[in-house]
């Protein structure tokens, strides 16, 4: 039984990722950018400033990986990288004026989206929905911590 559950939970994942990983694809290729360069772009939207560490633990890649990606964007106009006045080793990133327009239409079209899926749930679900998808996220982390 215990078994079961667990199969139908990564298979139900499973098809939630690769349904979901369609739409980002195809969304932020519309920007001009890939999918890492993507969710890049809305986490430093989402922070404004970010360090170039901060950003790779935020988005769970190492730094070289991290650093490749934004110099990409850089080059494309849409990051900015400055060092830091106080530690000279510290890299702070924030999006350009070009940078924040992307980091707005990836948002604005998102938000679109997830207000379709979320209307498509009966009202009466709608809580439910969200307090599960919490309590798997949570579960989730607590499984990848260690």
């Amino acid at each position: 039984m215990i078994n079961q559950g667990s199969d139908v939970l990564r298979e139900l994942i499973r098809m939630l990722v690769r349904d979901l990983g369609i739409l980002e694809k195809s969304d932020a290729s519309c920007c001009g950018v890939s999918l890492a360069q993507c969710h890049a772009i809305v986490e430093i939207g989402r922070k404004e400033t970010i360090s170039l560490v901060d950003l790779a633990g935020l988005l769970g890649l190492d730094k070289s990986t991290m650093s490749r990606t934004i110099n990409n964007l850089v080059e494309a106009d849409l990051v900015q990288r400055d060092l830091d006045t106080e530690n000279r080793r510290y890299v702070v990133i924030q999006l350009t004026e070009k940078g924040i327009a992307v980091f707005r239409n990836i948002e604005e079209s998102m938000e679109d989206y997830y207000k379709g899926i979320f209307n498509s749930i009966p009202m009466k679900k709608r809580k439910q929905v969200l307090e599960s998808l919490q309590l798997l996220k949570d579960a989730v982390e607590s499984n990848n911590c260690c």
